[in-house]
């Protein structure tokens, strides 16, 4: 399962938040190759970031996937995203960072 979390410093309040989900959530899911039912986006507006020395309008994301992350993907992955970003909230590819962790699935045992 998928989940990116973004936070920016860009103010969220009015915006129409819908279409940075559903790309997201396609564009992911395809790039990874997952079923776009697998796929968790979560999006924090007005935190606080400086980056660059700078207040202007920025990006951290960190999305987390249970297989499917390599190089080739990654880069497909940071481009699709900052291209959502740039379009959907005016924050310029050059400030948005986006980091990604690959992990393995743990099953729970209902025996503990």
């Amino acid at each position: 399962m998928p989940c990116l979390n973004l936070s920016t410093n860009v103010c969220l309040e009015g915006v129409d938040t819908s279409p940075i989900f559903s790309e997201a959530t396609k564009v992911i899911a395809k790039i990874i190759g997952r079923p776009e039912s697998y796929v968790m986006i979560l999006l924090k507006g007005s935190v606080p970031i400086s980056f660059e020395g700078t207040q202007e309008p920025a990006a951290f994301g960190e999305l987390i996937s249970i297989g499917g992350l390599n190089s080739e993907v990654n880069k497909k992955l940071r481009g699709a995203i900052g291209d959502i970003l740039q379009s959907k909230l005016s924050i310029p590819k050059t400030r948005f960072f986006l980091k990604m962790y690959d992990t393995k699935a743990i099953r729970f045992s209902s025996n503990l």
